[in-house]
């Protein structure tokens, strides 16, 4: 789902692109020296001209249809974005997660808490932060790891393995993934004032 929302968002995305492209190429192409090499059907605007002047509009307002489908498109369009904005602001919420016990639920952040707290107990680990995505029957669960200094990857690695693993033991319906980003903490240098 979350890969279709993303598919989606950047085709709306590169469709207004190109619109406000072409629209600004046509601008810019009717006001300069091109506009002598236009072809005859393209539109000749005048300096500080319009697409639509006061004129053609009172003629396009004389259609019956004209005004009716101008409110249908700008309300369909309203709404459509009305419900996009929504979409995009209920996935940022923090769902619960059934368990295998009926009427059972974790909440994701509860989740993310624990695992945070378990990691950073591990020897090596300065800090952490967790976060975890739901998708169907999968967590994501991606973890970002401040180690402290003189501490490598592979010292804290099995124990952050064995971690994941509990976890995804705790979980029966679902699938774990887990990713680590790794940042090392600087060695702290002495100041003198």
């Amino acid at each position: 789902m979350r890969r279709a929302r993303t598919v989606l968002n950047r085709t709306v995305l590169a469709l207004v692109g190109l619109l406000l492209f072409l629209g600004g190429a046509g601008l810019a192409v009717t006001s300069t020296a091109w506009a002598s090499r236009l072809p005859t059907w393209w539109p000749q605007l005048a300096p500080h001209g319009v697409f639509l002047d006061s004129g053609d509009l009172a003629a396009l307002r004389t259609h019956g249809w004209w005004t009716p489908t101008v409110m249908a498109a700008s309300i369909a369009a309203t709404v459509l974005f009305a419900l996009w904005c929504a979409r995009q602001l209920r996935d940022g919420s923090r769902p619960l997660v059934p368990l295998s016990t009926p009427g059972s639920a974790l909440r994701t952040r509860a989740l993310e808490d624990a695992v945070t707290w378990q990691a950073v107990a591990i020897d090596g680990v300065g800090a952490c932060r967790t976060r975890v995505l739901t998708r169907n029957r999968h967590l994501d669960v991606r973890m970002r790891v401040w180690l402290r200094p003189d501490v490598t990857p592979t010292a804290v690695m099995p124990a952050l393995t064995a971690l994941a693993a509990r976890t995804e033991a705790t979980m029966p319906p679902y699938t774990l993934r887990t990713h680590v980003r790794f940042t090392a903490r600087a060695h702290g240098s002495p100041r003198v004032r």
